[in-house]
């Protein structure tokens, strides 16, 4: 098991238009769009796109104890959770890993706001949120790549702090654990991540 953390200083995605219309709010039967919007719109995903700058990074660790009320893993991480330990459930090991589409877009953004171009802003926002989370579908299926040898892989689902009975001030442990700060992501003392398009999440490792 892999117990030192992999930065990935650069991710390189296209932006999957169906889905961030999807989250713009658009649906294909029933929302009609005229044609200068419809390249309004996609200019704005394009330049949001080649401002984004998608990195992250993942770390796997052995679960060394999983009693149904904590989850104890190599390397000293705990997490007081029985719905994290019922997700877990019996996977020998974790995979933490983090993504964000970096502090340019967010700037960018803003600038779109103060310039009352709200229609800019809001697809900018919709591009980085999805293109964010695809990062951390990139990864998973470059860590079920390697772990295809071991006859191993991860659990369809993510979990992450602040869901459920995971308090959020988990964030900060596992923004640590993940080095997050080497691809320039803070953390408040909120536990929010800075630049706002960025996540953590955890996976379990299972038999395949």
């Amino acid at each position: 098991m892999l117990n030192s953390v992999m930065i990935l200083e650069k991710i390189i995605l296209q932006p999957t238009m169906a889905k961030i219309y999807s989250r713009l709010g658009f649906r294909k039967r029933t929302t009609s769009l005229t044609s200068s919007r419809q390249e309004e719109t996609d200019r704005y995903i394009e330049e949001a796109a080649d401002i984004i700058d998608l990195q992250g990074s993942f770390i796997m660790l052995s679960i060394l104890k999983n009693d149904g009320r904590e989850t104890v893993m190599t390397g000293g991480m705990s997490f007081a959770s029985t719905k994290l330990a019922v997700f877990l459930g019996s996977c020998p090991g974790a995979v933490l890993m983090g993504a964000t589409a970096g502090r340019a877009i967010m700037e960018a953004i803003a600038d779109k706001t103060r310039q009352d171009n709200f229609t800019a802003a809001v697809v900018y926002d919709a591009t980085a949120s999805e293109m964010t989370d695809a990062a951390l579908d990139w990864i998973t299926d470059y860590i079920n790549l390697q772990l295809r040898r071991q006859n191993r892989r991860l659990l369809p689902r993510r979990f992450s702090a602040g869901y459920a009975d995971l308090a959020l001030e988990n964030q900060k442990k596992i923004y640590d654990k993940l080095e997050l700060g080497e691809i320039g992501v803070s953390i408040t003392p909120d536990f929010l991540l800075i630049p706002e398009k960025s996540v953590t999440a955890i996976s379990g490792i299972m038999q395949a």
